[in-house]
């Protein structure tokens, strides 16, 4: 019964089932402790199945990881900066596994270091166009870039650990209000940033 269903499933519908599969057996087992046997059983199908839709476990993991970030790219438009955070936490309800795989663990695997690390780069870029308007000064606003990002997504994958995950506008709301704080703490005194990033947000 259960290959018979496996057979019936749509690509699109299974290719997506074994992300998930995936994502949740690399963040348990890491990458050089995960298999594609592990990731087949994890998913309820034959290796062969996985092997249709992956040429290797190098290929799936980085799949996983593009899972994430191409949902980012499609779903945060650089003119609805308001949006951001409700994105984030809808994409990490939506994808929790691979939403930390991409944050806590790929920077410590050899093989996608540099991709998690460029992932750092770029979402601490797009925060600097956000609140550069509010910080002057040009160290400050570098760090502080970084910082935001670190806490929205900690923050995100604390939530996934221990918060209710049901929760989503109370956790989104809080985690807002944190960033907000944070930038008005940043920001240089003739910004006015006191009112304009609650307006902004």
């Amino acid at each position: 019964m259960a290959a018979e269903t496996a057979r019936r499933m749509p690509w699109a519908d299974r290719h997506a089932q074994l992300l998930l599969a995936a994502a949740s057996a690399f963040r348990e087992g890491g990458f050089a402790g995960t298999s594609m046997e592990a990731v087949a059983e994890r998913a309820g199908v034959t290796r062969l199945i996985v092997y249709r839709h992956f040429e290797s476990k190098d290929g799936l993991y980085r799949e996983v990881l593009q899972s994430v970030t191409t949902e980012l790219r499609e779903r945060i438009e650089p003119d609805q900066q308001s949006e951001v955070i409700p994105v984030l936490v809808e994409i990490a309800a939506e994808q929790p596994d691979a939403f930390r795989l991409l944050w806590r663990h790929a920077r410590h695997e050899p093989e996608f270091a540099a991709d998690a690390e460029l992932f750092r780069l770029v979402a601490a870029e797009f925060a600097q166009s956000i609140i550069e308007r509010f910080i002057d000064d040009p160290a400050t606003l570098r760090w502080g870039s970084a910082t935001l990002v670190a806490y929205l997504h900690d923050g995100i994958c604390n939530w996934l650990d221990l918060g209710d995950v049901d929760d989503h506008g109370a956790f989104t709301e809080r985690l807002r209000a944190g960033a907000r704080a944070m930038v008005v703490a940043w920001a240089s005194p003739s910004s006015g940033a006191s009112t304009d990033v609650d307006s902004s947000e």
